[in-house]
């Protein structure tokens, strides 16, 4: 399992990737920069101008690791997979479950309680950790809003009336996230939460965070063997992951992520860069970085609170994949969602 949190990302511009016997070597200009074994990746995630040949694509597709072609934003271009994995009846499973209301919301429902769940916590984090008595006490008002939304879900009967619920949370969390900001308040203000393009430095990191967790994400859902355009919370949207397990996620693991690079000035207003159009971007060194604190908070130990077992964090998608693959070959009687302590 430790080498499911081995992705190999290749940011700089004009690398080529090819495979060498049992290991993958990356060039610039003709110059080896690095030479993997092929065992120690899980996957391999290409930024930009980045080029691999035919026979590594062919090599990770037949041992089941992932290739991702991303712009040099983080923005998703393309995906090489080999055959799908995991047994045809989990996937018939699996659409006969969104064929059923009940268990659509079911599953989509504990999904919602997992991620408000976790954006309390960070957001009650924060309250203690907060310097000024403003921030917080605004702080606490978003957590009270979000557990008074947690004591709604067991009543929500509705699909839409759920999807809503959702959108209040989050708009209620990204209202006061930058309270939880200690340097440069400024520069790292979030105004609303914007996606395509990010509008300012913190929804920029955000959105480069949450780019490299949807791979892990969906990785992890066809590992199972489970289609990762099929969710239960989402609509379904022709050529787009549905990504439901990665809204557990995406507060303990990137926006957490988010504030720690802020807050120990990891990254300054030097490391972004306005495009027309109103788009920021952050900078390729920055980048790197980035992906380097990404790697290590997936190595950071937790204990997970259904098997009650320590492992690292990075792993966390992959458990869950097998849990709601569990759920739905009838195993586990309701979905069990992630929630971090």
């Amino acid at each position: 399992m430790q080498q499911l949190l081995n992705t190999l990302y290749v940011t700089t511009e004009g690398a080529y990737v090819h495979v060498d016997h049992d290991t993958l070597k990356i060039e610039v200009e003709k110059e080896t920069k690095l030479q993997v074994p092929l065992h120690h990746i899980g996957g391999v995630v290409c930024f930009g101008d980045v080029m691999m040949s035919p026979a590594a694509m062919a090599r990770c597709a037949e041992d089941g690791r992932f290739v991702v072609l991303l712009d040099r934003n983080g923005r998703f271009k393309a995906r090489v997979e080999g055959p799908v994995s995991g047994n045809v009846l989990l996937r018939c499973a699996q659409h006969a479950a969104m064929s059923n209301s009940a268990q659509t919301l079911a599953i989509a429902r504990n999904i919602v309680a997992g991620k408000i769940q976790n954006t309390r916590q960070v957001v009650l984090r924060g309250a203690r950790e907060a310097d000024d008595d403003g921030d917080a006490a605004s702080l606490k008002a978003t957590a009270e809003a979000l557990g008074n939304a947690l004591g709604r879900l067991p009543l929500c009967e509705d699909l839409e009336v759920l999807r809503g619920i959702e959108g209040e949370s989050a708009r209620a969390y990204f209202g006061t996230f930058d309270r939880m900001v200690k340097e440069d308040r400024p520069t790292f203000t979030l105004d609303g939460r914007s996606r395509r393009p990010p509008r300012d430095p913190v929804n920029a990191l955000m959105s480069f965070l949450y780019a490299l967790l949807m791979n892990d994400c969906v990785a992890a859902v066809e590992g199972v063997g489970l289609d990762p355009q099929m969710g239960f919370l989402h609509a379904l949207r022709p050529g787009r992951a549905a990504l439901d397990l990665m809204e557990e996620l995406r507060s303990v693991v990137a926006d957490r992520l988010v504030l720690t690079l802020i807050n120990r000035r990891q990254v300054a207003a030097k490391h972004f860069q306005a495009r027309p159009g109103g788009a920021v971007h952050l900078e390729d060194g920055a980048r790197k970085d980035v992906i380097v604190a990404y790697q290590k908070r997936k190595q950071e130990e937790i204990t997970h609170p259904v098997l009650d077992q320590k492992m690292p964090l990075g792993l966390v998608p992959h458990i869950q994949a097998r849990l709601l693959a569990r759920v739905l070959r009838g195993d586990l009687e309701a979905y069990p969602p992630y929630l971090h302590r």
